[in-house]
């Protein structure tokens, strides 16, 4: 990885970038207060403003973003995401524990008519697939793996709602509070100024992209380290919560 200021860049090379992106992050100009901070627009100054996401992550995830340096490649990486030809990985870590190891959840997609902006299942939606693996059991929570088919809106956040093991910090489809170390660790006394959570957002975190170059065709991975509250949280579940 190379690091660039406010940017993280993961892989790079003529045709491609990708980058780390933060969670609490926008990936493009929000569209109501254009002066928000977002991940393109700290590409098009600091990089190349001839610089194109090629796909997107919510606000609040971390993780791998694919960008596209020319108008061709552009186009070959949008083909490949519409064709399904890019495997996409996310972690997750679950409030409750799915009741199945693995899973394959098929319910489509619909925006939900009374909240704006969010999502909900439904037969008349656009088909949407998900394949959830549970990598490790905690005490009320779960290590989740991810590999979404389809690229709806919050897919991964819905589905694993469905299964009624929301993510944890999921403010739209689960309780939202995040992992307080007092939920975890056995007589533990908060500081007097209060309790700061371990991970206070949604625990979603774009692992790893695989998909055909571009250019050469070869397969190409690409990865993003665990964020460091991501990890934390992990550290303290293992620890007092196995």
């Amino acid at each position: 990885m190379r690091a660039v200021p406010g940017l993280t860049i993961l892989y790079e090379d003529d045709l491609l970038v990708a980058l780390d992106k933060p969670a609490r992050l926008l990936i493009a100009p929000d569209r109501w207060d254009k002066s928000l901070d977002n991940l393109m627009q700290r590409v098009h100054t600091r990089l190349s403003p001839d610089i194109f996401n090629v796909h997107r992550l919510d606000k609040d995830t971390s993780g791998v973003v694919l960008c596209a340096k020319t108008k061709p490649a552009l186009d070959r990486l949008l083909g490949q995401f519409a064709g399904r030809k890019v495997s996409k990985r996310y972690l997750a870590i679950t409030l409750h524990i799915p009741a199945e190891d693995e899973r394959t959840v098929d319910l489509n997609l619909a925006p939900d008519p009374r909240h704006a902006g969010r999502m909900r299942t439904h037969r008349d939606g656009q088909l949407a697939v998900t394949h959830f693996q549970t990598l490790e059991k905690f005490r009320g929570y779960a290590l989740v793996s991810a590999r979404p088919e389809t690229g709806r809106q919050h897919q991964i956040r819905v589905h694993l709602a469905a299964l009624r093991c929301p993510v944890l910090g999921d403010p739209f489809y689960g309780g939202g509070a995040g992992l307080l170390l007092s939920a975890l660790k056995p007589h533990y006394k908060p500081p007097r100024e209060g309790e700061r959570p371990l991970i206070g957002r949604l625990a979603l975190h774009a692992e790893s992209l695989a998909l055909p170059h571009p250019g050469t065709g070869e397969l190409l991975t690409i990865r993003a380290p665990l964020p460091n509250d991501f990890a934390v949280a992990l550290k303290y579940l293992r620890r007092f919560a196995a």
